[in-house]
């Protein structure tokens, strides 16, 4: 039989296995099915109920202006699939192609996708953590449970960690008139994303909106009352906080847990896998059957010299899933790389920010356009004398232009597109934190390899 012909009998009696039944596994069924794919599909999942959109949850949903249940996402088609929800996978045999799930079945599979995600990072102490009162933000029931908490007007609410969901949350809280404390132990918000010149940006918006922002401390102890509500936080300068809300925002956990075993390469940053989306074993060969998308996926991108990176992007999730689909259903030939240029946002303290490119892939950053002051600027971002992002406050229109730059490595610093260059512009370092740190605030990783951390170990096979 010519490949031509297995190709077309995959696609006919074939079955597809997607573990991960969000946005990117979702996305990825439907361009399956739009590919001419009319095998047997299941979804796996480990929450019940439909697939649903994330980014509202620390915005719209928080604000009570959307409710948890009405983040459901559109369906772009009938996908004519097997759900499998409220169990999660627990276990991939390449051997035999299965799945195993967490309560003892098996999935067989000819092929499959990984898009299982990120979980939110929780506060260390179990017992803490378990607290009335403590929240972290990442599904639907997280976020109607802080939503109610905000909406009882709360004393004050302690938010540890000024990422971007932390910044947001925290947003969200002042519109609200709610005394706020955020605990950062970087030197300033959204350092681990954009670096210390945005990060000190970001530190004067919150501060002005009336946030108690305390950075370079780390919250060392949750405390409770004799009911089990949390009452107090105690600092790692000797200081405490009364507060009766306290929300965790520590970034992201990759869901790769199961795969431990599973012969994949795997690791804290993700799944890695080749530009068309499909998984390395351990020792670097690519695998045909097995596809990576999403926030779990660690791919490399030729435009920042082939490094591995791993995002937590809408855009990418479905960009990503599309490609992944295409790829299961195409000839050598007619597969596609990946290879869009990230693109993310966030509206906070009534400034709208947006990035283009990847930030944490720098070594300088500078002003370009607009004014700090008024909150309405374009910084670019270089590396080696090119640029390779930038981030707008208040001046998106402006982001079709650079990015334009970095699909071209054009010089950096670059020419200001408009009259409102700053008189003082100079590159400055960019200066982000160390892997810690970098690893709970940035939305965009540049994972590259930890020569101190041994990720695998060779064996050979003799035949």
């Amino acid at each position: 039989m010519s490949t031509a012909d297995t190709l077309q009998g995959f696609k006919r009696d074939g079955r597809v296995v997607i573990v991960g039944a969000s946005l990117a596994g979702l996305r990825a069924a439907e361009a399956l099915r739009d590919g001419r794919f009319t095998g047997k599909l299941t979804m796996i999942g480990d929450e019940l109920g439909e697939p649903y959109d994330r980014p509202p949850l620390s915005k719209q949903v928080l604000t009570g202006w959307v409710p948890a249940d009405g983040t459901t996402l559109p369906r772009r088609r009938d996908i004519d699939a097997e759900w499998l929800l409220g169990v999660p996978a627990d276990g991939l045999d390449l051997a035999n192609n299965h799945v195993r799930l967490a309560d003892g079945r098996t999935v067989p599979f000819d092929r499959m996708l990984i898009s299982t995600g990120v979980r939110a990072r929780p506060w260390p102490v179990e017992a803490e953590a378990a607290l009335d009162g403590v929240f972290v933000v990442r599904t639907r029931e997280d976020a109607a449970g802080l939503q109610r908490a905000v909406a009882a007007g709360p004393s004050r609410v302690l938010i540890i960690g000024a990422g971007f969901t932390g910044s947001e949350i925290a947003s969200v809280c002042r519109e609200r008139d709610i005394p706020v404390t955020v605990a950062e132990l970087a030197p300033s918000p959204l350092v681990g994303g954009l670096g210390a010149m945005i990060g000190e940006i970001a530190a004067d918006m919150q501060r002005a909106h009336g946030v108690d922002l305390r950075c370079g401390v780390k919250v060392t102890q949750l405390e409770g009352d004799a009911q089990g509500r949390v009452r107090r936080a105690h600092f790692s300068d000797g200081s405490t906080v009364d507060a009766d809300v306290v929300v965790v925002a520590l970034g992201g956990i990759r869901n790769t847990e199961w795969l431990r075993d599973s012969g994949l390469a795997v690791g804290v940053w993700g799944v890695a896998c080749d530009a068309g989306c499909r998984a390395f074993d351990l020792n670097g060969l690519v695998t045909d059957d097995i596809f990576v998308a999403g926030d779990v996926a660690r791919s490399p991108n030729p435009m920042y010299e082939y490094r591995f990176i791993s995002l937590e992007h809408w855009a990418n999730a479905v960009e990503q899933a599309e490609i992944a689909a295409h790829n299961m259903v195409s000839a050598q030939a007619n597969r596609w790389p990946h290879l869009s240029i990230p693109t993310f946002w966030s509206i906070q303290f009534g400034v709208n920010i947006k990035s283009v490119g990847v930030p944490t892939y720098a070594d300088e950053v500078v002003v370009t356009q607009g004014s700090v002051a008024d909150h309405r600027f374009v910084a670019a971002y270089g590396y080696q004398g090119r640029v390779t992002a930038a981030v707008s406050f208040n001046n998106a229109k402006w982001l079709d232009h650079y990015r334009q730059l970095i699909e071209r490595a054009a010089p950096f610093p670059p020419p200001c597109p408009t009259p409102d260059q700053p008189l003082d512009a100079k590159p400055v370092p960019v200066d982000f934190p160390g892997p810690t740190l970098l690893a709970q605030g940035a939305t965009v990783v540049v994972t590259g390899h930890d020569p101190g951390e041994r990720r695998v170990t060779a064996m050979r096979q003799h035949r």
